[in-house]
Formats: C-alpha cells, structure tokens, sequence
C-alpha cells in the first residue's frame, strides 16, 4: 500500500513538475560582439554585461503575460569583421531569438541591422556611433548612447574653445566607426578656425604607424585626431614618444577612451596627452554607476572596459518593452520599445522616432597617473 502511496505522490509531483515546466517561457536574447581579436576585450566587456542582467532577471524572476519566463544569452563573436557580423546576425535570425543587444563596432552593427530588420528582430546597439545606423529607416534599431556627431563634435569643441588648439592633424583607421567620428571632429574643428594641416589613413590591423607620424611631424601640428579603437591607439602613442612628439595633443572618440589604453600604450608618457570621449555619463554620475561597478567587479574581475553598463541596460529595456507588452513575441514587443521610459544603470532610457537615445550624455576623459579621469 505504502508504495503504491509513494508511486501515487510521485506521479503527482511529475505532473505538477511538468506544468510549471511546460508554463514556463524561454527568450532568447542574443549578443554580437568581437570576443577573439585585437578587440576582443571589447567584446567580453559586451557580453559580461549582457550576461550578468540575464543572471540577475532570473535570479529575481519575472512573469510575462503571466507566464514564466526564462532567459538565455545566444552569444556569437565577429571578431570585429562585417562579414563575420551578418554571418552572426544571419545565425540569430535562423535561431529565432527573440531580440539582439549588438554590435560592438558600427562596421559589423549597419550590415548586420538590415539582416534584423528583415527578419523581424529588434535590436539595441550599446556601443556603435556611426550616425548612419539609425539614418536607415529601420523600425525597430535602437542606440543607447550618444552618436560621433556629439562626440566628434564635442572633441573638436574642446580643442578650439578650451585648449586654443590652431592646428590639427587627422588620422582614421578607414572602418565605418573610425571615417564618421573623424569626419565631424574635422568638420568642427574647421567651423571653429582649427587648421587641419594633415590628414593620414591606417587599418584597423596595423601597429607600425612610424611613416605617417613622421609625416605629421613635419606639419607640427599641436594635436593629432584618431579615429580608431585601442588596439592602434596604444601603439600610436608610443611611437609618438619615440618621435619626439611628447607634447602633441591625442585626440579620439569612444573606440580609444578604455581602461586597456593604459596596458596598450605601454607606459608612454603621451598617454597623459589623451583626450578622449565617450557617449554617456562617467560611471560615478550615472544612476547606479557605482553599485552596478561593484556588482560587475565581484563577478567579472579586471575585466570592465566601457560599455558593458549599456549592454546590461539593453537587455532590461527589451524586458520592459515585453513585459509592458505582455508578450515575448518581437512583433507583439517591438513597437513598445519604442515608448521606452525605462530607468536603467546608465540613464533614464527614452527614444526619439528614430531610435537615437533621447538626450544623451557626454563624458570628456583624460588620462593621469596611469588612471583614466574625467573631465567634465
């Protein structure tokens, strides 16, 4: 009899276990970003953020058009290379996530959006600038940050209005990210009276940049403009030192402007003539920049670069958008994106009817004492 009673018990529990199991919802966020390369500390800075607001929603709960819902990170690398990234986004829409928090770069993040937007998938970029993202008319492509017309603008402002800087040299690294944040620093600076003496072209695969330094060197200029990530910027302001160019300004956007700098440059004293920005508020003044720091630290140690918080933030805003939806179906959630009024680590997440982010911040930094420093 006993053990009919625990057969009967069991058999109960199983089906108990089996409707919750069955109730219980999976959405599939996906991440892109370049985790193998010269970028990827980017990337895993990306995907950490990503990853840990999917750990805490879990860990916390939530119900979505009162089911259950469980998240799960796909995560594909693109090592930075366009056609790695619609491969990646291809991969994503085959899976059929259910939303995209990518990419990393502008380069991989324009191609791989028209492959979302085919395919019905929204998708937030947390670190990509270039302004023609969001000029494509796509619905549902968001930015969390500000674009390279506020940061090469601001860049150029700063040099003109409160260095008194008269002559700039240009260098970009031909990439979708590092041509846009050049152009409008060059544009700027031109409205401004700055004279732009030179202008050079790199890659983004290249560490000798002794021959168009040299160049620029013969022009004297008082500040040289990178357009560019870190993984050039680090090389470029050793060969500066070597040059005997220690006191030119160093100038550069958002792809420079990483904790990885100081690694990179490899103790070069032209380290302490960066000026660089990014599109958002410094750590210590966004909402919960210092708590959300702690938290990051404790669980991905030495590892935070830049944008790890607006990944994190990404993912909470598709969240908000389905559970103000009540659905997780993107056609159903979409277009509650759109009326984001979210309060995330970063900011107070608000769109315009483009997709750029409502307001944007924009921090100056600088580098002293082997610290990153901010100077607004």
């Amino acid at each position: 009899m006993q053990v009919k009673l625990n057969a009967i018990v069991g058999a109960v529990a199983a089906l108990a276990a089996g409707t919750v199991f069955a109730q219980e919802v999976v959405v599939r966020i996906g991440h892109v970003g370049p985790v193998s390369g010269a970028q990827a500390h980017y990337g895993k800075d990306n995907e950490n953020g990503a990853r840990m607001a999917v750990e805490e929603i879990n860990a916390k709960g939530v119900t979505i058009g009162g089911k259950k819902v469980k998240l799960e990170l796909v995560a594909e690398d693109d090592a930075a290379d366009p056609k790695q990234g619609t491969a990646a986004a291809q991969k994503l829409c085959d899976a059929k996530v259910n939303a995209v928090v990518g990419h990393l770069n502008s380069g991989t993040t324009i191609p791989a959006s028209r492959i979302y937007n085919d395919c019905g998938i929204p998708q937030i970029t947390p670190s990509a600038t270039n302004p023609k993202y969001t000029q494509q008319g796509y619905k549902y492509a968001f930015r969390l940050l500000a674009s390279d017309n506020a940061l090469g603008a601001g860049l150029a402002l700063y040099a003109a209005d409160t260095l008194k800087l008269k002559k700039m040299a240009i260098i970009d690294d031909r990439t979708a990210y590092g041509q846009g944040v050049a152009e409008v620093f060059k544009k700027t600076a031109a409205q401004k009276g700055i004279q732009i003496v030179d202008e050079q072209f790199t890659t983004d695969k290249a560490t000798d940049f002794m021959a168009i330094l040299t160049a620029i060197k013969a022009k004297a200029p008082d500040g040289v403009f990178f357009g560019g990530m870190d993984p050039q910027a680090g090389p470029m302001l050793r060969q500066l030192e070597q040059l005997g160019m220690g006191n030119v300004k160093y100038f550069g956007g958002d792809g420079i402007c990483t904790a990885k700098l100081i690694e990179l440059s490899g103790g070069a004293k032209t380290l302490n003539n960066v000026v660089c920005a990014e599109g958002g508020a410094s750590l210590d003044k966004m909402p919960g920049g210092k708590a959300w720091r702690a938290r990051y630290d404790a669980k991905y140690p030495g590892q935070f670069q830049i944008y790890a918080p607006y990944t994190y933030d990404a993912v909470h805003v598709f969240v908000d958008a389905m559970t103000r939806a009540g659905s997780t179906d993107p056609k159903v959630f979409s277009p509650k994106l759109a009326e984001a009024n979210y309060q995330g680590v970063t900011t107070k997440v608000q769109f315009e009817k483009d997709g750029e982010l409502k307001n944007p911040a924009m921090t100056l930094y600088t580098y002293k004492d082997g610290k990153k420093v901010a100077l607004n």
